[in-house]
C-alpha cells in the first residue's frame, strides 16, 4: 500500500516521483546559496556549511512529509474508511512509510555527499538507525494523534502547517544551537526534533 501510495502521489505529471526528490534538493540549494554565499556562512562546528546543513534538513524533510500526509490520510483514503471494511489504523503508518522511502534515499544521498567531502564513515553511523527509529516513532504517535482530530476539525491541517513552518526555525537546523542562551536552551528543548536534528 505504501509503495502505491508513493507511486501514485506523482501518477499523471511528466516527471512522475522524481518531483519527490527535486523539491528537497532545491530547497537544500537555496537555503545553502542563502546562508553560505550572501551571508558568507562557511564552516561550523569544523564541517562545511553545506553538510552541516543537509544532516538538520534530511530529517526534517521526512518529519513534515510524514506528519503531514499521516494527519491527512484518513480524508485522502475515505473511500476505504466509508465503503470498505478496512483496518483504519493502517491508513497513517501507510502514509509515514511512503514519506520513508524518500528519507531512505537521502540518507544515502547524505552519505555519499559527506564520502566526497573527505569523512568517511565511522561506528558514529549506527547512530543512524537509532535516530532514524526516533523519529520514526515520533511521526507516527504525532499521525495517529492529528488523524484522529483532523477528521473533526479540517483547519487542524492548516495549523499543522503553521507549526511546522515555525518549527523549522525552532529546531537548529540553518543555525547553530551554540547561539542559545543557556537559560533559554530548556524552550527549544520541548520542541522533539531539537534532540533528533
Amino acid at each position: 500500500l505504501s509503495v502505491n501510495d508513493f507511486k501514485t502521489k506523482y501518477a499523471g505529471s511528466y516527471f512522475g516521483v522524481i518531483w519527490a526528490f527535486i523539491q528537497p534538493v532545491v530547497t537544500v540549494v537555496v537555503y545553502w546559496f542563502v546562508f553560505q554565499i550572501a551571508f558568507k556562512t562557511d564552516v561550523i562546528n569544523g564541517y562545511p556549511f553545506v553538510l552541516w546543513l543537509i544532516l538538520g534538513l534530511v530529517p526534517w524533510f521526512f518529519y513534515s512529509e510524514a506528519i503531514i500526509g499521516g494527519s491527512n490520510s484518513l480524508h485522502e483514503y475515505n473511500y476505504l474508511v466509508k465503503k470498505v471494511v478496512f483496518p483504519i489504523s493502517v491508513l497513517p503508518i501507510i502514509k509515514v512509510i511512503s514519506a520513508l522511502f524518500i528519507h531512505l534515499f537521502f540518507i544515502s544521498f547524505t552519505i555519499i555527499l559527506f564520502i566526497a567531502y573527505g569523512y568517511r564513515p565511522d561506528l558514529y553511523i549506527i547512530q543512524l538507525i537509532y535516530y532514524s527509529f526516533c523519529i520514526l516513532i515520533l511521526v507516527l504517535g504525532l499521525s495517529y494523534l492529528n488523524a484522529s482530530i483532523v477528521v473533526f476539525f479540517k483547519d487542524m491541517s492548516q495549523l499543522i502547517n503553521i507549526l511546522l513552518q515555525i518549527g523549522m526555525w525552532m529546531t537548529p537546523i540553518v543555525w547553530n544551537k551554540e547561539l542559545i542562551p543557556k537559560n533559554l536552551e530548556w524552550l527549544f528543548k520541548l520542541n522533539p526534533m531539537y534532540y533528533i536534528v
